[in-house]
């Protein structure tokens, strides 16, 4: 599959889950810290799981924004999602991840959000890339 790029986004981390990163153009900085649940001495500092939570959620938003116009459905000012990504060890061997998406559409009833997140995930990148490999759950609340 080909792919036009139109935007690249480039960051780089220090010291692993115990270090930073930090985006090229210097508008995210942030400090890293690994949880206590991962043996990590937990800390002030965020993580990637928390990184990617923000960054699905939000991109599910655009999704769902760009899925309502195609579906002549106003997607309501007000809508969220809360993003909840897990990691563990895997029956395979080493890492991976979880990712369920909480949806909440105020004002629209539950055949047409649901039409909405269901299109809006074909849509979203973040869910393109998980696609066939991390276990997605989404919900409308």
């Amino acid at each position: 599959m080909s792919i036009d790029v139109k935007y690249t986004a480039t960051a780089t981390a220090t010291g692993g889950r115990d270090g930073a990163a930090r985006s090229d153009d210097g508008r995210l900085e942030v400090k890293l810290s690994t949880p206590k649940e991962l043996g990590g001495a937990g800390g002030d500092g965020t993580n990637p799981e928390q990184m990617f939570a923000a960054g699905y959620s939000a991109c599910f938003i655009g999704a769902m924004k760009v899925a309502g116009m195609q579906l002549k459905i106003k997607v309501p000012d007000n809508a969220s999602v809360t993003a909840k990504v897990g990691i563990g060890p895997r029956s395979a061997g080493g890492f991976g991840i979880t990712a369920a998406l909480a949806v909440s559409l105020p004002g629209l009833d539950r055949d047409q959000a649901q039409k909405v997140v269901d299109t809006a995930h074909q849509i979203c990148p973040y869910s393109n890339a998980t696609r066939g490999n991390v276990d997605v759950q989404l919900s409308v609340v």
